[in-house]
């Protein structure tokens, strides 16, 4: 069932249907790990659990062995470890390594960080249907506040490659679909660092750009 889920399953019918068992007997497993910690339940913030809740592995350690070690089992019995990872690991791990990535950003925004333009009653994301496109849109990190109309609005992006303005674009674009009106702070979390033009728009206070090391230096 966690191989189901590490594979990309996240509703209960897509789980019960991938590991081959009835509806009621996979929702007391899923129970069970839930409990246990292992696994999560997630819906879009602002919004109540309903058709829209998803499973993930919550677990760091049971999303990385689920996704990576039984596919390669005879490999690594072999002893074969740097091979595994050479061309099993290696080209994967960014795409790993996201989600973790959007959870060190939630927790930086929600326990750490300073001079936020809001005070946050909760964090998470959201994802929903852009009425004009009929294609469905994600954002990493929404906050929510104690009270009023404004929203902080986020992305991650776990990649070598610098960050530029398109990704700002983008955020407008779905903070619109989630909550047209509203006031929102954008703020783009980003591994590889920020473009000339991006780094100009934080300049004109369009958007608050933080890169890994920030993450790891904010009591400095």
């Amino acid at each position: 069932m966690i191989s189901a889920i590490a594979g990309g399953a996240s509703r209960s019918n897509e789980i019960s249907t991938k590991v081959g068992l009835e509806s009621g007997i996979c929702a007391k497993y899923l129970k069970v790990l839930l409990e246990l910690g292992i696994l999560k339940k997630e819906t879009p913030i602002t919004e109540q659990p309903g058709r829209k809740t998803v499973y993930a592995i919550d677990d760091t350690f049971f999303r990385f062995w689920y996704r990576f070690v039984p596919r390669n089992m005879s490999v690594i019995s072999a002893g074969r470890m740097r091979l595994v990872y050479e061309q099993a690991v290696k080209r994967f791990y960014p795409d790993y390594m996201c989600l973790v990535f959007e959870k060190m950003c939630r927790e930086y925004l929600l326990r750490y960080a300073k001079n936020l333009p809001m005070l946050l009653s909760g964090i998470g994301q959201w994802w929903g249907t852009d009425p004009k496109t009929r294609k469905e849109v994600q954002i990493d990190i929404v906050g929510t506040p104690t009270e009023g109309n404004e929203y902080l609005i986020g992305s991650c992006k776990y990649r070598n490659e610098r960050i530029g303005t398109e990704e700002l674009e983008l955020l407008r674009r779905y903070a619109e679909v989630f909550r047209g009106g509203a006031n929102f702070h954008y703020y783009i979390f980003s591994k590889g660092g920020f473009t000339p033009a991006l780094l100009e728009a934080e300049k004109q206070g369009e958007v608050t750009l933080l890169t890994l090391e920030d993450l790891y230096n904010y009591s400095s």
